[in-house]
C-alpha cells in the first residue's frame, strides 16, 4: 500500500529563519578569569597572555573576544590583540561560549511538517533556511528547530537529519527520529532506494525530451564554496525530463525540468545543469541570473518517496511549488 500526502497552499505554515546569527548568551555561559602577569610574560602580547589564562579556547576566538569588549588591563578595556603587557598588571577576560559550542541548541521555530509518527518526519523546508550549522550560520538552523521539536533529536546524529537541502533550495526532506529510523534511512539513501523528484527552471532552450547526466561531482580546485564536474569526484547521476520552453521579449529561452536524482551528491543538479550549459535560473555560484522575479535559484525538491523504515509501508509525499517559484514556473509552462 503506498500512502500519499499532500502540502497545503504554500502560502500557509511559511517560516522563516531568525535575522541574528546567534542567540543572546546567558549570564551564567560566561566565565570571568583574572590574572596577574608573570615577570616571565613580560612584553608579550595580550592575545598570547589570554592562550596562557584559557588553552582550552583558540587564539582566533581570544582575539574576538578582545574585539568585541571581553577583556581588561588594569580595568581598561583593551580592543588591542597585540597590545603588549606588563609583569604585574590585572588581565581580566570574559569567556564567552564559542559560536560552534552554541551551535547544537534548541530554537523553537514553525516546522512545516507534511507528516510525522513517532519513528520519522517530513518537512517542507523553505528557502532561506539552512539545515545544519555550518560557518557563518551557527544557529537558526533546521536542526536547532528539531533539537526543540523533540527531546529525542538531542541523542541522535545530526538531531536525525539523514540528508539536506541547498540554503536556497527550498522543498521536502525526511528525518529520523529514532536511531533505528536514521539508521534504516541513511541505509535506503545509500543505496538508492529514496526517489527524490526536483522541478527547476534553467537558462536556455532544453532541446532534448529527456537525458540522463552521468559526471562525477566533487570540489572545484579554483573555488572553495563550489563544486563541479570533475574526475576525481564521485560518481553523480541525474535523469533530466523537459516541461515546456518559453522564450522571453528579448529573445531569450528559459526552460521548466523536472529532475530525478540517482545520487545526492553537494549541488548536485545545479552543477549537472550548468555543465551542460543550462544554468540554475537565479544560481549565481553556477552561472545563473536574476530572471522572473527570483532571486534564489529555481530549484524546488517536489515528490520525496521511500520506504518507512520500521513497517516498510511504502512513502510517498509531494509538496507544491514554493510561493516565490509559482508565478515564474505557471509563465513558463504556459507555453511550449
Amino acid at each position: 500500500m503506498t500512502g500519499e500526502y499532500r502540502v497545503g497552499s504554500p502560502s500557509t505554515g511559511v517560516l522563516t529563519p531568525p535575522d541574528d546569527a546567534l542567540d543572546e548568551v546567558s549570564g551564567d555561559e560566561i566565565e570571568r578569569r583574572q590574572l596577574n602577569v608573570p615577570a616571565s610574560q613580560h612584553g608579550s602580547r595580550l592575545d598570547k597572555v589570554l592562550v596562557s589564562m584559557a588553552s582550552e579556547f583558540s587564539r582566533n576566538h581570544l582575539q574576538g573576544l578582545i574585539a568585541l569588549g571581553h577583556v581588561w588591563v588594569e580595568g581598561v578595556l583593551q580592543s588591542s590583540a597585540s597590545r603588549k603587557v606588563l609583569a604585574g598588571q590585572t588581565v581580566e577576560v570574559e569567556l564567552t561560549p564559542t559560536q560552534e559550542s552554541q551551535a547544537f541548541k534548541a530554537q523553537p521555530m514553525p516546522l512545516v511538517i507534511v507528516f510525522e509518527d513517532e519513528h520519522l518526519l517530513v518537512v517542507n523546508k523553505p528557502a532561506g533556511l539552512v539545515v545544519h550549522p555550518a560557518p557563518g550560520n551557527w544557529s537558526g538552523t533546521l536542526l536547532n528547530g528539531l533539537l526543540a521539536h523533540h527531546a529525542n533529536a538531542a541523542t541522535l546524529p545530526r538531531a536525525g537529519i539523514v540528508h539536506r537541502l541547498d540554503k536556497d533550495t527550498s522543498g521536502l526532506m525526511v528525518v529520523g527520529k529514532t536511531l533505528e529510523a536514521v539508521t534504516a534511512l541513511t541505509r535506503q539513501i545509500a543505496a538508492r532506494d529514496v526517489h527524490r523528484i526536483y522541478f527547476a527552471l534553467c537558462h536556455g532552450r532544453v532541446e532534448q525530451a529527456s537525458q540522463r547526466i552521468e559526471a562525477p561531482v566533487g570540489r572545484d580546485p579554483r573555488s572553495r564554496i563550489r563544486m563541479a564536474v570533475v574526475a576525481s569526484g564521485r560518481a553523480a547521476l541525474t535523469d533530466v525530463e523537459r516541461l515546456a520552453v518559453w522564450q522571453d521579449v528579448t529573445g531569450g529561452w528559459i526552460s521548466a525540468v523536472r529532475c530525478k536524482l540517482g545520487t545526492g551528491r553537494t549541488h548536485q543538479i545545479r552543477v549537472h545543469m550548468a555543465s551542460i550549459g543550462h544554468p540554475l535560473l537565479a544560481d549565481a555560484t553556477y552561472g545563473g541570473s536574476e530572471s522572473l522575479g527570483l532571486s534564489r535559484q529555481a530549484l524546488h525538491a517536489t515528490r520525496l518517496g521511500f520506504s518507512h523504515p520500521i513497517s516498510a509501508q511504502s512513502l510517498c509525499f509531494d509538496a507544491p511549488l514554493a510561493t516565490d517559484l509559482m508565478g515564474a514556473w505557471q509563465q513558463v509552462n504556459g507555453a511550449d
